[in-house]
C-alpha cells in the first residue's frame, strides 16, 4: 500500500494524477474558502481521487495529504463494484431487490415489471434501453419520494414548495431555504424505508435547517427507521452509484 511521491505529476485544469501499488489514479482539486481542511474522497466509481482543498493550502500539499491516505484509497477504490449498465441481461436494484432487465418485442408500454419472477423489461430499440430504463426508475422514485415527503409534511405541519429528482453524488438530498426538496433518483433502488427516512430527514429541515437536537428529536419521533436507514447508506449507499454506466 505505497504511494509513490516522486511520480506524482502536476497537470492542467487543476488535476493530476497519483500512483498507488503502481496504478495509476487521476487527482482533481476542488479549491473551497468554506473548507477548513483537506478533504478526500474518490469519485462514485472509485477510479478517481478527489480533493476538496481550503484556500491557502496548495495544490502540492493536497496531493501530499492524497500520498499519507494510499492505504484508505487503495482500501476503498478495491470494494468499488464493476459499473452495472441498464442493459437487458443485467440484474439491478428495485426497491431493495434484484431485477433482472429484459428486452420484449412488445410494445404496450415502454418498462414494465414482473413481480413474481422478478424481472423487469423494457421495450423498443435494445440501444435505446438504458434510457428507457433510467427514465422509468426517475418517475418511480419521484413518485415513491412526493408520495413519503407529502405524508411527511402532513405530518410535521410544513409544506414545501417543489420536488424533484436529480443525480446527485454527494448528497441522498437536500432541503432549500425556499422550501425545495431535491433527491437522488437512485433512492429507488435502496429498501423502501431508506427511501422513506431520506424523505423525512429533508422534510424536517422545512422545520431546522440545521443538525441540531431538535432536528434528531423531529425526524426520529416520525421515522422509527431513522438509524437503521443511516447504518445502511453508510454501508451500502455507494454501491448505488454504479448502476447506469
Amino acid at each position: 500500500m505505497r504511494s509513490l511521491l516522486n511520480k506524482i505529476r502536476s497537470g492542467r485544469n487543476a488535476s493530476s494524477q497519483i500512483i498507488i501499488d503502481g496504478v495509476t489514479m487521476p487527482v482533481r482539486f476542488r479549491h473551497n474558502g468554506r473548507a477548513r481542511r483537506i478533504i478526500l474522497r474518490l469519485s462514485k466509481r472509485g477510479d478517481e481521487v478527489l480533493l476538496t482543498v481550503p484556500t491557502g493550502t496548495s495544490n502540492a500539499k493536497a496531493l501530499e495529504f492524497a500520498a499519507s491516505q494510499s492505504h484508505w484509497i487503495s482500501k476503498h477504490a478495491a470494494r468499488r463494484e464493476k459499473p452495472v449498465s441498464f442493459e437487458p441481461g443485467n440484474k439491478i436494484l428495485l426497491r431493495g431487490e434484484e431485477y433482472m432487465l429484459v428486452h420484449a418485442d412488445t410494445r404496450r408500454t415502454p418498462v414494465w415489471i414482473s413481480e413474481d419472477d422478478r424481472q423487469l423489461f423494457v421495450s423498443g430499440k435494445p440501444e435505446h434501453a438504458a434510457r428507457r430504463i433510467t427514465d422509468w426508475l426517475k418517475k418511480q422514485a419521484c413518485a415513491d419520494l412526493s408520495k413519503a415527503a407529502h405524508s411527511y409534511a402532513e405530518q410535521m405541519g410544513v409544506k414545501f414548495t417543489r420536488l424533484g429528482v436529480r443525480d446527485q453524488q454527494s448528497r441522498w438530498g437536500s432541503c432549500s431555504a425556499r422550501g425545495s426538496l431535491s433527491f437522488s433518483w437512485r433512492l429507488i433502488m435502496a429498501p423502501p424505508f431508506v427511501l422513506d427516512y431520506v424523505a423525512a430527514h429533508e422534510v424536517a429541515h422545512l422545520r431546522h435547517m440545521d443538525h441540531s437536537e431538535r432536528f434528531w428529536s423531529l425526524v426520529k419521533s416520525h421515522c422509527s427507521n431513522a438509524d437503521k436507514a443511516k447504518k445502511w447508506l453508510k454501508a451500502n449507499g455507494r454501491d448505488l452509484h454504479n448502476y447506469g454506466h
